[in-house]
């Protein structure tokens, strides 16, 4: 029904008098605003039907109110219903009085418009509490909404007084319930471990796809990539067929482990499962291949799609920025707008973060200023942020700072770690040690700030200031993030970290790495000692820095696999100065190339030469 004729309708029917006390009639009123609130897709027109209603005299009936509550839900004016079924509760302070007429029909409507929104859960649980405290009894329906919004405000404590409840009123073996419980304590738990959400899973009995993806999900939000994993097979074994929404889950699993051969199968799964293809799914797979390392094939399926969104495209140009294809990045950004797609605020950090990975710094200017110029766009921090990291990284350290003084918006944390990054590796060593003190005084309890100060008083040789700075770290029970790197293998994942023996091989794998340091020696590979921040002999640095995590696991791939094979290494951290050095003799001398994702980027090394052309 077209909004003319609904307002036509309603005007027609508000002339009327009232209906007198006839079953036959009032069930005729009834559907008449049933069909009536089905239709209506605005405000204005809800307030007409609540008139209506209000003249019928349907206002105390429960079928009506449900959809008048549900209505409003599906238009955003959830807000307006509740407030109008209940006139009491426009007084945060005063008690909503029960009638007749509040179900838990009623209720559970409210509850489910209130869970679903953005900003207003709390109201969910407060109508969850009105529900209790008028003793109108939650059903089924009642508590997957309830748990929703739990975990929507991650609050456990409160999780955990519904899940109570739940065993209280029986529910605690039906299916629905039991995966918004599992949501819910992934959501509220904090660590990688959900514990339990994995004893809710673990009790369950009955377990359909929304079970074993609800748990693969929380372990893949909680950064246990390794374990969503291990959990989808375990899921395969029983038979499960995985839907379009498990897949995009196990693809962002697989993207942030870095495990290349296993997107590749999960690819092939979906082609021989039928499993249908649709745009998050496809996004998924681009990003996945862009963080694992091929960022080829994840070009070749965003030319594959029929149709793209402005996530499409994104993913995409931030791809080619994080393998060092600034160029290919932003001339994708130039087609998608040529193409008539508007970028969003995400797409211009994207292709700012292009320039900066790049050296880009003229383009970069030109998008910074486009961006307001051209498409209205305000600037926010993350894209001034992007400004000083790409000023940093080409060594414009002192326009960097000159760019941070003439910020309209208060510089963050992150942009003054940037500053002070750059001051480190290029010299400007006094100008970081002012701003990583300041930093100390904003921010107390970080504790990378104080592991940029001390590798600044190492390089200053100020071994008695660097080792206050470490004691200090200590006392505040602070530490250093140990740097550590994975690598797929037989697929298989492992893991190294810096003087790492665990390894049944380790024995073999250290041999390897005394070879690799001659054999680079003898190409004229220097160690730079300078990144060893500790008062001891240069032989001694050299041997700490050979037991960097990522030349252990660059020697285990050369024991394990055949002469040729490219290498794939994902590093928790961004790259040593040293490391970086060393793997471009590496690939050269062993004639591999070696693929390295770190905390900022790829470096592809081929040849003895690096795809970040040293703007790492």
């Amino acid at each position: 029904m077209q909004l003319t004729a609904l307002t036509t309708t309603l005007s027609r029917l508000q002339l009327q008098v009232p209906l007198p006390p006839d079953t036959t009639k009032r069930r005729a009123a009834e559907q008449t605003c049933l069909v009536l609130l089905r239709t209506c897709d605005t405000l204005a027109t809800l307030t007409r039907i609540h008139a209506f209603i209000l003249k019928l005299g349907l206002h105390h009936n429960p079928l009506v109110l449900t959809k008048f509550a549900s209505t409003a839900s599906n238009i955003d004016a959830v807000h307006y219903a509740a407030s109008v079924t209940f006139p009491e509760d426009r007084n945060d302070e005063a008690t909503p009085r029960r009638r007749a007429f509040h179900d838990a029909f009623l209720f559970n409507t409210f509850i489910r418009a209130f869970a679903q929104t953005t900003h207003a859960k709390p109201r969910a649980l407060h109508f969850y509490r009105f529900m209790l405290r008028h003793a109108v009894s939650p059903n089924k329906f009642t508590f997957p909404f309830v748990l929703k919004a739990c975990a929507g405000i991650e609050s456990l404590a409160l999780g955990m007084a519904v899940h109570s409840a739940v065993v209280k009123f029986g529910f605690e073996e039906d299916i629905h319930v039991r995966n918004a419980m599992i949501h819910m304590y992934c959501c509220c738990e904090e660590g990688s471990k959900p514990n339990s959400a994995q004893k809710v899973f673990d009790e369950s009995t009955d377990r359909d796809l929304v079970t074993w993806s609800t748990m693969i999900g929380g372990y893949a939000r909680a950064g246990n990539s390794t374990r969503a994993v291990s959990l989808f097979r375990e899921m395969q074994v029983t038979g499960m067929c995985p839907d379009e929404i498990t897949m995009v889950i196990v693809l962002s699993a697989c993207a942030d482990l870095g495990a290349l051969e296993l997107g590749k199968w999960l690819e092939s799964y979906v082609e021989r499962k039928s499993i249908t293809k649709s745009e998050k799914l496809c996004n998924a797979m681009i990003d996945m291949f862009a963080k694992c390392g091929d960022v080829d094939r994840a070009v070749k399926i965003f030319r594959e799609m029929e149709t793209r969104t402005i996530v499409s495209w994104t993913s995409v140009i931030v791809g080619l920025a994080m393998h060092g294809r600034g160029l290919e990045a932003v001339s994708l950004f130039d087609e998608m707008v040529e193409q008539g797609v508007e970028p969003d605020d995400v797409a211009f950090v994207g292709v700012l973060y292009a320039c900066s990975h790049s050296g880009l710094v003229d383009k970069g200017h030109y998008y910074f200023k486009t961006m307001e110029n051209r498409f209205n766009i305000v600037p926010k921090i993350e894209h001034y942020g992007c400004m000083v990291d790409m000023l940093s990284r080409a060594g414009l350290v002192k326009e960097a700072v000159e760019f941070v003084g003439a910020m309209p918006v208060e510089p963050n944390q992150v942009i003054w770690r940037s500053i002070v990054t750059a001051c480190n590796a290029r010299g400007e060593l006094r100008l970081g040690e002012s701003v990583a003190k300041e930093l100390i005084k904003s921010e107390p309890m970080h504790e990378s700030n104080y592991v940029l100060l001390s590798n600044i008083y190492a390089k200053l040789m100020r071994w008695e200031k660097k080792r206050k700075v470490r004691e200090m770290m200590g006392v505040k029970g602070m530490r250093k993030i140990p740097g550590s790197t994975m690598i797929e293998m037989n697929n298989e994942m492992y893991e190294f970290v810096a003087g790492d023996k665990s390894h049944d091989k380790y024995k073999e794998i250290y041999e390897m790495v005394d070879e690799m340091g001659k054999e680079i020696k003898r190409a004229g590979y220097v160690a730079a000692t300078s990144q060893v921040l500790l008062d001891i002999d240069e032989e001694d640095k050299e041997d700490a820095l050979y037991r960097h995590s990522e030349k252990l696991a660059i020697a285990f791939a050369l024991l394990s696999t055949p002469p040729g094979t490219p290498i794939r290494i994902v590093k928790n951290l961004r790259v040593c100065e040293d490391c970086h050095s060393a793997t471009k003799f590496i690939s050269k001398v062993y004639a591999r190339e070696i693929v390295v994702r770190d905390r900022n980027r790829f470096h592809h090394f081929k040849n003895g030469l690096c795809s970040c052309g040293d703007f790492w």
